[in-house]
């Protein structure tokens, strides 16, 4: 599916108050949707907070491992030098730096999408397996609304919560994001505005508990915004809080700097039931390529950010989150 077909049949069905699923990849050059009533369980898999096309069967948590074969720290700061030489230009504010690390299981990927307790997942022809925490936006009742997260630390560390939250650096690229959602809502909706700022998120893994910082934007749509569904979708792509700030400039660094295509990592998808639309960042991926497994991770980076801490907050990524 070409992007102005992808715009064009999604504009029709959001008239029409046709429900249908979405995947739309990074770099935009690759996305589907396909009608909630023809999607095939034995090649996509979708579970949202309110619509699922599968069942999940029971599988024990003892079953699970994942064993990592990072990039070195050295490869990782060849990438950040490249992110950090432009940050210091001016070229951007903040830029999201992200690694693949392969990885190693027992378990298959319908298995893991089976494992995984997370608001948004999918699972799609043995290919690419996500358990996203991260909202896009959501449209309810003629609003829109958007949940960017930024900013990670473990649970364990002593007063966690106090830390992340009077965290200078996290603090600014957490603004950063914040203002740059505010902005790209702003170009669809009216009276757009920062309903809550900061608040935390605890997301359970195999290994540990992860608090991670989120904020609520909220704008209102113009009447009869279901007709231009497909564009509307569009012109907010890609998500801010997977790319940075200015957001054309930044996909440029990140492109550089990564080397390569992120696919469909990073990208968005979502569920339309015909009045109202739930949508999610497809973060927390993994990918299977040529018979091998590939999970990728990372975070934002700005000029106060540290090569070796980033590294290990992209490292502390590589999770299954577990009930």
């Amino acid at each position: 599916m070409t992007p102005q077909h992808f715009i064009d049949q999604v504009n029709e069905w959001g008239a029409a108050h046709t429900p249908f699923f979405f995947m739309i990849d990074f770099e935009m050059k690759r996305p589907h949707a396909f009608k909630l009533s023809e999607l095939d369980e034995s090649e996509i898999k979708v579970t949202f907070p309110e619509y699922s096309n599968s069942k999940t069967s029971e599988l024990q948590v003892e079953e699970l491992h994942l064993k990592t074969n990072p990039i070195s720290l050295d490869e990782y700061n060849e990438k950040f030098q490249v992110v950090a030489n432009h940050l210091t230009y001016g070229d951007s504010f903040l830029t999201n730096l992200t690694i693949k690390t392969a990885i190693e299981t027992k378990l298959s990927l319908e298995e893991i999408y089976n494992l995984a307790s997370a608001p948004y997942k999918l699972w799609y022809k043995n290919k690419l397996v996500v358990y996203s925490p991260e909202s896009f936006v959501k449209i309810r009742d003629g609003k829109i609304f958007s949940y960017p997260m930024k900013g990670t630390i473990d649970a364990s560390v002593e007063n966690a919560e106090q830390k992340i939250l009077a965290d200078g650096k996290e603090f600014a690229e957490h603004v950063t994001i914040v203002d740059l959602i505010r902005n790209d809502l702003s170009i669809v909706a009216d009276n757009v505005e920062v309903k809550r700022f900061r608040f935390i998120d605890r997301i359970k893994t195999q290994e540990r508990i992860l608090l991670q910082v989120s904020s609520e934007i909220t704008g209102d749509l113009p009447l009869g915004y279901s007709d231009r569904l497909g564009s509307l979708i569009w012109r907010l792509l890609p998500a801010g809080s997977i790319s940075g700030a200015p957001k054309k400039k930044t996909v440029e660094i990140i492109e550089q700097a990564e080397g390569e295509h992120r696919g469909f990592y990073t990208g968005v998808m979502g569920f339309f039931d015909g009045t109202n639309l739930d949508s999610a960042v497809m973060i927390r991926c993994i990918e299977a390529n040529d018979g091998k497994l590939f999970y990728r991770s990372g975070g934002g980076i700005t000029t106060q950010s540290d090569c070796e801490q980033e590294y290990k907050e992209a490292l502390a990524k590589i999770y299954v989150p577990v009930i």
